[in-house]
């Protein structure tokens, strides 16, 4: 039995509701319940969070999924400070010893003190800008993907508690072209796929 721990970071603020990324969890709850061979838990940031418990979470799961909106091209702010909180907690209770240096040689094995070996993760984004707008030349964000440009933050931090990377999937435009059967439609499938993946050693 391998164990999800999936946190929406959606939130209402300002012009959002938090309903989209609402829809995505539980999406993904709907097809991991389909496996039969996993157990799931789950935070929803904006209901509130205790610290401690959300640590013992991250050490409790072998795969940590996150749903974030992009609020200015970074996490909104319930999110970061849910992500500040919790990881500060996790210091030497199972997310991270330390940043991995020591006095002898400093300069080196900065980020090698994570405590979650082992255990993958995923984040899913949604966007008012377009797929395009990463992809095409001249575009706002030359030719820089979600995850090399404004994720690539996200992705160390991950990597510093020793995290390892699944496939993302980013949701485009969803503000002033949403279509929001074919993206479900393309995101479940994605995670179908990658689960089967992870979980074939299992199935087997």
């Amino acid at each position: 039995m391998k164990k999800v721990l999936i946190i929406n970071g959606g939130q209402n603020f300002g012009h959002s509701g938090g309903k989209y990324n609402d829809t995505i969890a539980q999406n993904t709850l709907e097809v991991l319940e389909k496996f039969g061979n996993i157990e799931v838990k789950t935070t929803q940031v904006s209901e509130g969070f205790d610290k401690d418990e959300e640590v013992k979470k991250f050490v409790w799961a072998d795969f940590i999924i996150y749903h974030t909106p992009i609020w200015w091209f970074q996490l909104p702010n319930g999110l970061k400070k849910y992500i500040d909180d919790v990881f500060t907690a996790g210091h030497a209770k199972g997310i991270y010893m330390s940043d991995g240096r020591n006095a002898e040689n400093p300069e080196i094995n900065y980020g090698t003190g994570g405590m979650l070996g082992g255990r993958k993760y995923m984040v899913t984004s949604s966007w008012n800008a377009p797929k395009t707008a990463f992809t095409l030349p001249g575009e706002f964000f030359n030719e820089t993907s979600v995850d090399n440009g404004p994720l690539f933050g996200f992705h160390r931090m991950n990597a510093f508690v020793s995290l390892e990377k699944m496939e993302s999937f980013h949701f485009h435009d969803v503000e002033k072209n949403a279509n929001i059967e074919r993206d479900m439609k393309l995101y479940r499938e994605h995670l179908e796929q990658v689960f089967a993946q992870e979980l074939k050693p299992q199935l087997a």
